[in-house]
């Protein structure tokens, strides 16, 4: 099994490490697992959709 560090999958998947970290740390990739003090996943993991969007659309706080 080859595997993908957050950087790695932050460049294929077009995010920020921030964004996939907060991604992996809400549960929403499976099979991610630390070695040391880094997140790894398998190298085929998928992009989870982006549930900030609904209808193409950004959906979420509005600003005053």
């Amino acid at each position: 099994m080859n595997i993908m560090t957050v950087k790695e999958a932050a460049e294929k998947w077009g995010l920020t490490t921030r964004r996939v970290t907060e991604i992996i740390r809400s549960g929403k990739i499976s099979g991610v697992y630390k070695i040391g003090a880094a997140w790894v996943m398998p190298d085929d993991t998928q992009k989870p959709p982006d549930e900030r969007l609904r209808g193409g659309k950004y959906v979420g706080k509005k600003k005053k």
